[in-house]
């Protein structure tokens, strides 16, 4: 019995040394497979870190991320982001009430489409800088670094931030010798500037009050085809005396500007730049509305077999004019018809006014085609088919909000996409980003 027992005993030890033994060999081999990933993980992050580009880092080093500034200013951050304003707009298109957010300035698909559209046309060098001069401001700065920079929205991963809070609050002044547009100084250093008088002292950076931040010219350095004369401080009419870009734009509110301290009392506006809502500010105004939308009135000077004359399209003397959008890429179109008695159209003739890709910021930017506190006057002949007579003459303004691609134009950037979801997503922006809107129309009818 006690060599039984014995042998039992050795039985039970000789299992316990084999499932020791297994528990040190499956140790051994998972510290070596561990050491063998954190190598595989450091060697990844080594080859990241090298990969990522030096120019990226030294744009920063000025052009500070927001995400910095969130700590903070975290509400403004928000605003700015859109995190607050999530529509389907928003979150589709990167737009609020047709207003692109700041925020989004270079990762909306938008711009990436109408970039990528643009860029079939062989632009130059400084083409490409004077175009991103606005939705990046940075390069302003670092020229060097447009192609780059253009090469990765293109791609859709930018990894330098486009308008963020740096780009404005870096702000120090106008540029006087600026020919054209964009026209703001910006002044590297660690002092951020903005509109307050007395800026609380901070152990994160210097802030010094600048008198832009309360003028036209702030906005118009970019927007500058919003104002009658971008001189001007302010700008004084009929309904509105004195208000500007910030008035309407950046909500006004009563708080602080940071959300760990400051004056609970200053005034602060919201930092998403929204666009206008029609039915909520033109149709509660009336005044309002008579002074911005565009009115057509219709001149005829000869009717008969041919009929002959001018549209007149005027806007008031509010700020700016409407539509609101881009002032280089914008399009308008005016449709003259010529009907009968019975209201049927005998003939009618489209005349586009805007520039084309091939177009774009090669040479000076024209003033668009309408504006404030200007009148437009376009001549129109219209050949009547034998045996009819007109009866009336209509003239109807529509516009979109892009140019139309050429369809050899539209295939050569569809064929650089690299997925069918990238090519629908950008035929989708075309489609919806050129077809036309409706703005006024009048007509005239012919004794």
């Amino acid at each position: 019995m006690r060599g039984k027992a014995s042998g039992g005993a050795r039985r039970v030890r000789v299992r316990r040394g084999i499932t020791v033994g297994c528990l040190l060999l499956f140790a051994i081999l998972f510290s070596v497979l561990g050491d063998v990933h954190h190598r595989q993980v450091m060697a990844a992050q080594g080859t990241s870190e090298q990969l990522s580009p030096d120019w990226v880092t030294e744009i920063e080093k000025i052009f500070i991320r927001s995400e910095d500034c969130k700590q903070c200013h975290e509400r403004h951050y928000e605003e700015w982001k859109g995190a607050r304003e999530q529509t389907t707009d928003l979150k589709t298109f990167g737009r609020v009430d047709a207003a692109l957010l700041h925020g989004t300035s270079l990762t909306s698909p938008v711009f990436r489409t109408v970039l990528g559209l643009w860029k079939e046309t062989n632009p130059t060098s400084d083409e490409q800088r004077r175009c991103l001069s606005c939705h990046v401001p940075s390069v302003t700065v670092f020229p060097a670094h447009t192609e780059e920079i253009v090469r990765q929205v293109l791609s859709g991963k930018p990894e330098v931030e486009g308008i963020g809070c740096a780009a404005c609050h870096l702000m120090a002044g106008m540029d006087k010798s600026a020919s054209s547009p964009p026209t703001f100084a910006l002044h590297q250093g660690r002092t951020f500037y903005g509109p307050y008088a007395n800026p609380e002292e901070n152990l994160v950076h210097p802030a010094v009050q600048s008198t832009q931040f309360r003028e036209v010219s702030f906005c118009a350095s970019c927007h500058f085809d919003k104002v009658k004369d971008v001189t001007q401080k302010n700008l004084p009419g009929e309904i509105l005396e004195g208000t500007i870009c910030q008035d309407c734009h950046m909500e006004p509110s009563t708080g602080s500007s940071t959300s760990r301290r400051g004056a609970m009392t200053r005034s602060i506006g919201r930092h998403w730049f929204r666009g206008v809502v029609m039915a909520g500010t033109l149709l509660k105004n009336r005044n309002v509305q008579a002074e911005w939308m565009p009115r057509i009135d219709v001149e005829v000077t000869k009717s008969g077999t041919t009929v002959e004359g001018r549209s007149l399209v005027k806007i008031g003397s509010l700020p700016h004019i409407f539509p609101d959008g881009d002032p280089v890429l914008k399009q308008f179109f005016l449709t003259v018809t010529a009907k009968d008695a019975k209201g049927q159209t005998l003939t009618e003739e489209t005349q586009r006014f805007g520039l084309s890709y091939d177009k774009l910021l090669r040479g000076p930017i024209p003033d668009p085609f309408i504006k404030g506190g200007n009148t437009r006057k376009v001549p129109f002949t219209l050949t009547l088919p034998n045996g009819t007579v007109a009866s009336s003459v209509e003239a109807v303004l529509t516009y979109a909000l892009i140019p139309t691609p050429t369809t050899a134009q539209l295939e050569r950037y569809l064929s650089v996409l690299e997925s069918d979801a990238e090519r629908e997503e950008a035929k989708k922006i075309i489609q919806e980003y050129t077809q036309r809107h409706f703005l006024t129309y009048r007509v005239k009818l012919l004794s």
